[in-house]
């Protein structure tokens, strides 16, 4: 018997029937490449079209498309890293950058064009906090079950979330903008769309800062400090897969299947959206917590298994960065995308959110930061992002919707009244 070079304790047995060559255990199930459970899921595609078409379940409709987008979300991930090695590390890169969260800025989309901007700003919110905690937690927790010393770069991790540190505060100025006495000044005596106007103009602003930051951050980890986050290249023939799974994409089938899988993201994703209202409604949901936790969980299943998968390699440089990076893109790019696109309706959308929502980022910013800071860790330390995930879940699950709720849009009278009736608010 060989030993297992992937086990930090030796040889594990292997069994009649299972796949490959090393024996197969309970952390096998994390690779959905290799159990299959993952392509499994696809024939949830035909019965969302399936319930739509026939107009009835919309409940079942949310279900069966957010099941659907898992898998179709994996196979646009998949293709990227394919293309990305044909490509090459710049232009590959690129690409993984650009179209790491495509899934997630699909179903934003939608969701904008509906007019839900409370769950697409939840569905920001909850793609940072699940990346920074859900992912990074339970990489730690399966990788430190199996190797007692997990070990990353310090300085890639510490340079993602310092970055971090700073989208945080593109969500925490509007917030604190909004509620200024001078603000509230000028909604009283110009009226609320003078003020949403301000908010609009602050939005912009800090959208075209974090994206020219995302642009350094691109520049500092594809160029310059490229070393930093690829320390470990990937041994095998050019044609290998990245991850190990047997030889590598051809260009026209890395293509066509990110076309084929990007087009019913697309259509599983009106699908998903369409069925939001009723949904929440039938379960008792706020808006803010189908986005916070339920639409970014959907978004990211397939990023999550793949950070599970490498962390139970040990490659934690890999793991914690696509923690992180997913995270930043979220925060620097996709955010700003999603305001700028906001510009094509009749009302714009701006950057403020809910202080439940504020606060939980700023949290996981500064949690993420402590456990990248001496570039080691362990499973205890993964176990508790967890469990303060848990306990942002159960928040947002028990906020009612309409104190949990954005503000209100322009021309609203009860706003204004509030603004009017505010306590302590100094006069003109």
């Amino acid at each position: 018997m060989t030993p297992n070079p992937d086990s930090p304790r030796g040889p594990r047995p292997g069994r009649s029937g299972d796949p490959g060559s090393r024996g197969f255990d309970w952390r096998d199930w994390f690779d959905p490449r290799r159990v299959g459970w993952l392509n499994l899921m696809l024939v949830f595609v035909p019965i969302g079209i399936a319930l739509r078409v026939a107009g009835v379940g919309e409940t079942w409709q949310f279900v069966a498309a957010g099941l659907a987008i898992i898998p179709l979300a994996g196979l646009m991930g998949e293709s990227t890293e394919h293309l990305a090695h044909k490509l090459g590390p710049g232009i590959g890169g690129l690409m993984n950058a650009t179209f790491g969260n495509a899934a997630e800025l699909i179903i934003a989309l939608f969701a904008l064009f509906r007019g839900y901007d409370e769950v697409v700003k939840a569905s920001i919110t909850g793609s940072i906090i699940g990346n920074l905690l859900l992912v990074m937690g339970a990489s730690l927790l399966a990788g430190g079950l199996k190797w007692p010393r997990l070990q990353f770069n310090r300085t890639a991790a510490g340079v993602g979330s310092t970055m971090m540190v700073l989208a945080a505060f593109g969500m925490l100025i509007p917030a604190i903008f909004y509620s200024l006495p001078e603000v509230l000044r000028v909604a009283r005596e110009e009226g609320q769309d003078r003020r949403l106007f301000l908010e609009h103009e602050l939005s912009v602003g800090v959208c075209i800062i974090l994206m020219l930051t995302y642009v350094l951050y691109l520049v500092f980890s594809l160029k310059t400090h490229q070393n930093l986050f690829n320390p470990d290249a990937e041994e095998g023939s050019p044609d290998e897969s990245l991850h190990g799974h047997g030889p590598g994409w051809s260009m026209s089938r890395a293509v066509g299947t990110l076309l084929v899988a990007t087009s019913f993201v697309a259509i599983m994703s009106e699908i998903l959206i369409g069925a939001v209202e009723h949904t929440s409604q039938a379960f008792g949901l706020s808006e803010v917590f189908v986005g916070v936790i339920i639409v970014a969980i959907v978004g990211n299943a397939a990023e999550h298994s793949t950070a599970i998968l490498v962390a139970l390699k040990n490659k934690m440089d890999l793991s914690v960065g696509i923690a992180i990076g997913s995270a930043l893109q979220i925060a620097l790019f996709v955010a700003p995308v999603l305001v700028f696109a906001s510009y094509l309706r009749e009302e714009p959308m701006d950057l403020l959110f809910t202080t439940l929502e504020v606060v939980a980022v700023l949290l996981a910013v500064f949690i993420a930061r402590m456990v990248a800071e001496d570039g080691e860790s362990n499973w205890l330390e993964g176990a508790m992002l967890l469990m303060i995930y848990a306990i942002l879940a159960v928040a947002f699950f028990v906020l009612p919707g309409g104190e949990g709720g954005h503000p209100p849009g322009p021309g609203s009278a009860g706003e204004i009244g509030a603004v009017e009736a505010a306590p302590g608010d100094p006069g003109p």
